[in-house]
């Protein structure tokens, strides 16, 4: 346990933590509403091709990958009077938050082959603009403390703060659709697209105005910015990223992170698959509200329950011990989710006198309810009293929660203190923009990767979009990759992490050493 006093200036003020927060939300609430605009309603408002749709969402992640290094490399070599990463953030959320608006203002009756033009050349041009104040955020993260345990305390505020955008997210699906909130799906995806970069530009500027970095001022071996060095800038980029592959603590971080992303994110779209068309046989009417209530039930859990607890876990065990044991408590979860998704038990369950008094309470409050949400237009949080409730999907949601929230608050804690490694190893310029541009690079392969086999699994198992009455052998088959797929994955990243070296004596002890050599108090 450790019991090391936080040194006054290692202290992040709550202000600035809130204001990285906000950051961190939209970095979450951007790709979670591009990727239901581009999954679900170019297909169901517009009617481009399924295929066309997936390339929309494949083809400039290939792009993106290219220029969070050249990024991460920029704002590490700046010098500015606003620090190495404050300029971009702010010109890049604002950037981000225009060409997002734009990417979505489609005609009605725009043809199918503008549409997809319109749509992949804004995205790359505001997937610049994102890079530009993604990048640089997350390295402004990695250098706001260099105290061991703040570093996981700032990551839990700002991972908590992100979990909002989940819990926004799930409900596009139910409010864009609502003929009571629009007249069109096309209506309502241009007036979201308008919310969401207004929200981007505003929340995404906090960080940039009241988070303080590193003071790089003296900071030695930066290379110029420009036309002139651009090929003397290439190779030293190359050089930079060849020192960053050859830490092995980051590697196991990046190797641990895209295990177990990759394995909830294959999986994330079955949960809607299993309510829908195992629990209530194909019926997105009588599904209601529950794939929505369960993904923002989740993200509540995630945010307020499961983060604070790893937070404390980490400081008392340590971070590498604090991922292994949020990692198996997933596990569990995952396997729990058999008996929480099977129908027959949820069933009896509603006839028990628990389930019955349950249902009954909450039916009570939502017979009141639903009238004032109808007059206010919020009718997409009604629920019908008179449908059952299926209680025993949200069971595992507290243990298999513990996968997602503990992997970034942990890992991205973790990379700061790697940061600090590269630096006794290699010296000057701190790299915490290459390493965040590699590590966030990992995630989003695999996010590539899971768009890829998601769809590939969907057609192994046997499931048919096209019918409403799936087989019941091609849902239990969805519902056993469900459980084994993450579960799978989150062990092979325990066994990856199982020998992580940098623990909190050696991280405090490089911490002492760097001081000595800076010359610093």
């Amino acid at each position: 346990m450790s019991y090391v006093k936080v040194a006054k200036r290692d202290k992040v003020p709550y202000g600035q933590k809130a204001a990285f927060g906000a950051g961190h939300f939209i970095l979450n609430i951007l790709p979670g509403t591009l990727g239901v605009f581009i999954q679900f309603f170019l297909l169901t408002a517009w009617g481009v091709d399924p295929l066309w749709a997936g390339l929309l969402g494949g083809l400039p992640r290939i792009f993106d990958a290219l220029t969070d290094p050249i990024m991460g490399f920029i704002s590490d070599n700046t010098t500015s009077r606003w620090g190495r990463r404050r300029p971009y953030i702010f010109i890049g959320a604002i950037i981000s938050g225009v060409l997002f608006f734009l990417m979505w203002q489609l005609d009605d009756n725009a043809s199918q082959t503008y549409i997809i033009w319109h749509v992949m050349v804004l995205q790359i041009l505001f997937l610049i603009g994102n890079t530009m104040f993604a990048t640089p955020l997350v390295g402004l993260g990695y250098e706001m403390t260099s105290d061991y345990n703040e570093r996981t305390r700032l990551m839990a505020f700002s991972n908590t703060m992100g979990q909002i955008a989940w819990m926004i997210v799930p409900w596009l699906y139910v409010i864009i659709p609502d003929s009571n909130t629009f007249n069109t799906q096309t209506e309502g995806v241009r007036t979201m697209a308008l919310i969401v970069g207004a929200m981007c530009v505003f929340f995404g500027v906090l960080p940039a105005l009241f988070c303080k970095g590193i003071d790089s001022a003296h900071m030695a071996n930066r290379k110029a910015i420009n036309f002139k060095t651009l090929a003397n800038n290439m190779k030293d980029l190359f050089t930079g990223i060849k020192q960053v592959s050859k830490n092995k603590p980051f590697m196991k971080l990046c190797g641990a992170t895209f295990l177990v992303f990759n394995g909830f994110q294959l999986v994330a779209a079955f949960g809607v698959f299993i309510i829908v068309f195992y629990m209530y046989s194909g019926s997105y009417e009588v599904a209601g509200t529950w794939p929505a209530w369960f993904n923002t039930i989740n993200a509540i859990i995630t945010a307020f329950i499961v983060i604070p607890i790893i937070s404390r876990m980490s400081n008392r065990i340590g971070k590498k011990n604090a991922f292994i044991v949020s990692t198996v408590l997933s596990i569990i979860g995952y396997i729990l989710k058999w008996w929480g998704f099977d129908k027959e038990l949820n069933s009896k369950f509603n006839d028990t006198t628990l389930g019955e008094s349950l249902t009954s309470g909450v039916g009570s409050i939502f017979s009141h309810l639903n009238p004032v949400l109808n007059d206010i237009g919020m009718s997409w949080f009604t629920i019908n009293p008179d449908n059952e409730i299926p209680w025993l999907i949200f069971v595992p949601i507290p243990l298999f929660a513990f996968g997602m929230g503990g992997l970034f608050t942990l890992m991205m804690s973790m990379t700061a203190d790697v940061c600090d490694l590269d630096e006794l190893e290699n010296g000057m310029p701190r790299k915490e923009g290459t390493f965040g541009a590699i590590y966030w690079w990992m995630v989003k392969l695999g996010q590539a990767i899971a768009l890829v086999l998601g769809g590939l699994i969907l057609k192994v198992v046997g499931f048919d979009p096209n019918i409403t009455e799936q087989s019941l052998e091609t849902m239990n088959r969805l519902r056993v990759a469900d459980i084994l797929i993450p579960s799978l994955t989150a062990a092979l990243a325990v066994w990856v992490m199982w020998k992580y070296s940098l623990t909190e004596a050696k991280a405090r002890g490089i911490k002492e050493e760097l001081v000595k050599r800076r010359g610093e108090l």
